[in-house]
């Protein structure tokens, strides 16, 4: 039975790396993906300068050969559920009985015309961007960088933009702009420490959404004015535009809706977990700890489908551990209401992060 990988993300990983396992089980898989991964738990510090991209970069093509795994590494732009066959950008098909989906997410689109707009997905731009800025830095230039958001994500970008600037000498200008610019996702005391730890090390808050950017400056509401050299979107994550094509219902931001079998709900042939599938009964923001959780579930369900087992459910966690890195040799790690900062925070993190990207190079 021919299994179709679409995206190499966090549980594709895992997938690929049980390929024995799954053709024990009758699986033919080939996985449709670019050739590399970059790990998300990594790229503030590759922004920040404390570690190299390659650090933080899976070799996808290297995982799918030890693993015995045909890798076509393209795009996949369409697919054909009455005739099980996948559209690749390059006009070839790629027929299949089975296909799972791990494609992650993308970042809204800001409205405007600023000709350096750095979306923080994919993860590349984060890596390009640290490029451009030394660049620009080593020239004696002093651009004035605007990370737009307010979540989690958005704290942690504009943190590694301090920190590069940091580790170079250069007195940073970043203004993080979002509705909520004080932090309020966080538990109150850690809230209150990130914020007042940034703004010594001089990030500007601003309250208010970018309604325009262009010539170098950025409008807010009520004709708020500010520079902007470059712009770093962290306003919010959808699904990727693959989802809409597949005539599947979909939540509002446009994730494939699965059962907890991480199977869609119209479609028991087609399988989704990650970013881009929303689980019935289990509403969940964007993290890429669900993906990882949801990896084990997925292998036992492509197996089950042949061998006649049972299939299981997955139900995400409530509560998880999320650490942000603050690019100062500090981080911010929360578990629900819980939290704790400083050096033993980062510790963990990078822990936790080399720990699998090491198991994705097995």
């Amino acid at each position: 039975m021919r299994l179709a990988l679409v995206g190499a993300g966090h549980a594709h990983l895992s997938v690929i790396a049980a390929a024995e396992r799954l053709r024990k089980a009758g699986l033919d898989p080939v996985l449709v993906a670019p050739a590399t991964f970059d790990y998300s738990g990594l790229a503030g510090a590759v922004l920040s300068g404390a570690m190299a991209p390659q650090e933080a970069r899976v070799d996808v093509a290297a995982l799918a050969r030890t693993s015995g795994v045909e890798h076509r590494i393209a795009v996949v732009t369409a697919m054909d559920r009455a005739t099980r066959t996948l559209m690749l950008a390059d006009g070839s098909i790629q027929p299949f009985d089975l296909v799972s989906l791990n494609i992650g997410s993308v970042v809204d689109d800001l409205p405007g015309t600023h000709p350096a707009v750095w979306p923080v997905k994919p993860l590349s731009n984060l890596f390009e961007l640290r490029r451009t800025l030394e660049v620009e830095l080593a020239a004696g230039q002093a651009p004035a960088l605007v990370v737009a958001g307010d979540g989690p994500t958005a704290f942690e970008i504009a943190a590694s933009l301090i920190g590069l600037h940091e580790r170079l000498g250069r007195t940073p200008d970043v203004t993080l702009v979002g509705p909520d610019a004080d932090a309020g996702w966080a538990p109150s005391g850690a809230a209150r420490r990130l914020v007042a730890s940034l703004d010594r090390r001089g990030l500007r808050r601003v309250r208010g959404s970018v309604v325009n950017h262009a010539g170098g400056e950025i409008w807010l509401e009520m004709d708020q004015v500010f520079p902007c050299d470059h712009l770093i979107s962290a306003t919010g994550l959808r699904a990727p535009a693959l989802t809409t094509r597949l005539e599947l219902p979909l939540d509002p931001l446009g994730r494939l809706r699965v059962a907890p079998t991480l199977q869609s709900i119209n479609d028991p042939a087609l399988f989704a977990a990650g970013d881009c599938a929303a689980i019935e009964g289990h509403p969940r923001p964007f993290a890429g700890v669900f993906g990882v959780r949801a990896a084990a579930v997925l292998i036992d369900n492509l197996c089950a489908t042949t061998t006649g087992a049972p299939l299981r459910a997955y139900r995400p966690q409530e509560q998880w551990l999320s650490i942000l890195d603050l690019a100062d040799g500090t981080a911010l790690a929360m578990r629900g209401r819980l939290w704790w900062a400083g050096r033993l925070a980062l510790w963990l993190k990078r822990r936790l992060d080399r720990g699998f990207v090491k198991r994705g190079r097995a």
